[in-house]
């Protein structure tokens, strides 16, 4: 995990969570697994490496994914045809963002690239680093910079139209954070809390907390919400950095509820029930409505989950062995276990129809689909 500080005490940050990581427990070991359910991979593809969290982009019945190296890719989630190939032109640092006409990437240089009909339209040099994937909407294009500055953009001739631009920490967030649109408002993490804007103006209309930062020193304090964000109707449900998983009701602007909870990666669900592992890896799942604990799953301790998928009455989780693990949606007992490549799951698995996509460091894509 990295974050991004104004001043040069960056590094220090960054050496404190490197040695976090690095006395990180061994991965518990998997249990031999008897198959309760039917699935198995039905196609995969390869993209150059992907050393950053990628958000696969859905657009109707095709994903669009990008490697490190810009390439980009539309692909058809029944068989992982390639509708149609492109290239940034340099590396990329984020996931992808689309509408179906314009597509959106940042690249290492901080430079946004849209491309129009698999070619280049423009680029436009940005303040800070981005890690979050790009929005695009309404004809515009929207980017969450790592210093929580949101930038909007014409998407037909990349004139910069606006600039949000608050007080922010001295330290936040190098990891997808939360780029949403609702209705006629675009919904933003701005740290622990989600803001609503005009996405016409730059403006903010109101903003709720999902956390309230705890901690001794400025590391333990992050709690910026992490993309990406699950919505239901008028209520959203995220996590925050570390500190808690809650939801929001859109339409009342208020929290439902927040639980604390520590953890890093995106959580999933549905109407019923929302699941994300912890900082140890255990698994929870929570009541939507309420936030009260269903159940826990410890069987998975160390395993570097990735966000969770719900898929009908199963979850998904990718694993840093490149396992994928099918939980059942009420119980959380192990269902199904099925392999990539042996490199870790990045982001979170998603899905177009019946078919669940997940993403490789290495830049394998495989498709699964229960038969």
């Amino acid at each position: 995990m990295t974050v991004w500080r104004a001043l040069g005490a960056a590094l220090a940050a960054l050496v404190l969570l490197a040695g976090c990581s690095g006395s990180r427990p061994k991965p518990t070991p998997l249990e031999p697994l008897k198959p309760a359910i039917a699935g198995r991979q039905v196609w995969s593809q390869r993209v150059d490496g992907v050393p950053f969290p990628l958000v696969v982009a859905v657009q109707g019945e095709r994903f669009v994914v990008a490697g490190g190296d810009g390439t980009l890719l539309g692909l058809e989630a029944e068989d992982g045809r390639v509708a149609w190939r492109a290239s940034a032109g340099a590396p990329i640092v984020a996931g992808v963002g689309t509408d179906g006409r314009f597509v959106a990437v940042v690249t290492r240089d901080n430079e946004l690239v849209t491309l129009e009909d698999g070619q280049v339209k423009w680029r436009r040099r940005l303040p800070a680093r981005v890690s979050s994937a790009p929005l695009v909407a309404g004809e515009r294009v929207f980017v969450l910079a790592v210093d929580r500055a949101v930038h909007a953009f014409d998407a037909v001739d990349g004139r910069r139209l606006w600039e949000l631009r608050r007080q922010s920490d001295a330290l936040t967030l190098a990891q997808a954070g939360v780029l949403h649109p609702y209705r006629n408002l675009l919904l933003v993490g701005q740290g622990p809390r989600l803001a609503a804007v005009d996405p016409l103006r730059g403006t903010v209309r109101w903003e709720v907390p999902i956390a309230a930062p705890r901690g001794t020193n400025e590391v333990e304090r992050l709690a910026d919400l992490v993309g990406p964000p699950l919505r239901l109707g008028n209520t959203l449900c995220a996590r925050a950095f570390q500190q808690a998983v809650g939801c929001i009701d859109l339409e009342r602007t208020s929290p439902v509820w927040s639980r604390a909870v520590g953890g890093t990666q995106a959580i999933g669900g549905d109407a019923e029930r929302l699941f994300g592992a912890d900082g140890s890896d255990r698994i929870t799942a929570w009541r939507t409505g309420s936030g009260e604990i269903l159940w826990t799953n410890e069987s998975f301790l160390y395993r570097g989950l990735s966000g969770a998928l719900a898929v009908g009455p199963t979850v998904v989780f990718g694993d840093v062995e490149g396992q994928v693990h099918w939980l059942a949606a009420d119980t959380g007992q192990p269902l199904l276990r099925l392999a990539t490549d042996g490199s870790a799951v990045v982001g979170t698995p998603v899905l177009a129809r019946s078919t669940v996509l997940v993403v490789t460091r290495r830049g394998g894509l495989f498709a699964f689909r229960p038969v």
